[in-house]
């Protein structure tokens, strides 16, 4: 996972990593989107020996918690494939897009005492692998009394080789009884060279996903139904929903780039470099296209959200945008 500045805490990991002097608990303050979560998972990747399950998120003895909503009985777990695919899609993620991420935005997230059970029944077993049990919780000041009180006795007295690894926002709002216990380090915010290369990283993946639609937009434009259907298998074969998600919304901002230039070309401000496609797509599809393309989209959306076998999603979403032409 791609870390950048902060080299000074960088480093600092490294070396307790390697002298094996772990502090129990450790409380990374940073402004939202601000790169603690990228800097905890190489930090913990060190920790556990190099094992790139923990690059992945998939390491059974690292557990991830972050405010959810639904009720007081929801847990992090219920949402963690999503969790998952947001942070390994952008490991630099806003609050806002973790909500939107796991389909909460708009409402009261926390961090409920519920979850804290949840989390002390995990830590009562034995590590999986044997060596260290690792709770990375984003935003702990979303945790109400209760659930902070409840955890307290475990980051004051936690078992052999437990880490806690908190990320805050709002560190002045984490129970004081638990920050007082941790490491507290600030993660400074990006300098602007730093930023610029984490949007190139983002923007490299949006690429990627234009181009595939671009490449369904050509294929229905030639009537190839063939190599329309093989790029919504392409599209299917993504492997985060999170991404396929990013597809879609892309898509749809293509088709709305596609619209203004049918029907007000002096509003469309598409850069230079990228008008040829563009007027090709505006005289090659019918000025209807854009207005159906975008609910076949939106159907999509609607479908991915319900857990619909993705195969069978994006081809049917193909067909309906080939009907459409």
């Amino acid at each position: 996972m791609d870390v950048y500045g902060n080299i000074g805490i960088v480093e600092a990991f490294a070396n307790m990593a390697e002298s094996g002097k772990i502090p129990h608990a450790i409380l990374l303050s940073e402004d939202d989107g601000g790169g603690a979560f990228p800097i905890a998972i190489n930090f913990l990747e060190q920790v556990y020996g190099g094992n790139p399950r923990v690059s992945k998120l998939i390491h059974p003895d690292v557990h991830f918690v972050f405010p959810v909503a639904g009720g007081d009985k929801a847990v992090s777990l219920q949402f963690l494939p999503r969790f998952r695919s947001l942070a390994l899609e952008n490991p630099y993620f806003c609050e806002n897009e973790l909500y939107s991420a796991i389909g909460i935005e708009g409402k009261q997230s926390n961090i409920s005492v519920h979850e804290a059970r949840s989390i002390l029944d995990r830590l009562s077993l034995s590590a999986v692998e044997g060596g260290w049990r690792t709770v990375v919780m984003y935003l702990p000041e979303k945790m109400n009394a209760q659930a902070a009180n409840a955890l307290l006795k475990m980051v004051e007295e936690p078992p052999r080789m437990t880490l806690f690894v908190f990320i805050s926002h709002a560190p002045e709002k984490v129970l004081t009884t638990i920050s007082s216990r941790c490491l507290n380090l600030h993660i400074q915010p990006l300098s602007h060279e730093d930023q610029m290369r984490v949007h190139s990283r983002e923007a490299r993946g949006n690429q990627a996903l234009s181009d595939l639609f671009h490449d369904l937009l050509e294929a229905i434009v030639a009537k190839d139904l063939l190599k329309a259907i093989e790029t919504g298998e392409a599209v299917a074969d993504l492997k985060q929903r999170e991404i396929q998600k990013a597809f879609l919304r892309l898509a749809a901002d293509d088709l709305r780039r596609i619209f203004m230039l049918q029907k007000f070309p002096q509003l469309s401000y598409i850069p230079d470099e990228d008008l040829p496609f563009y007027r090709k797509m505006a005289s090659s599809l019918k000025p209807s296209f854009p207005r159906l393309g975008l609910a076949c989209l939106d159907r999509a959306l609607k479908l991915l959200e319900r857990n619909v076998n993705q195969k069978i999603l994006f081809t049917d979403m193909v067909n309906q945008l080939y009907l459409r032409v």
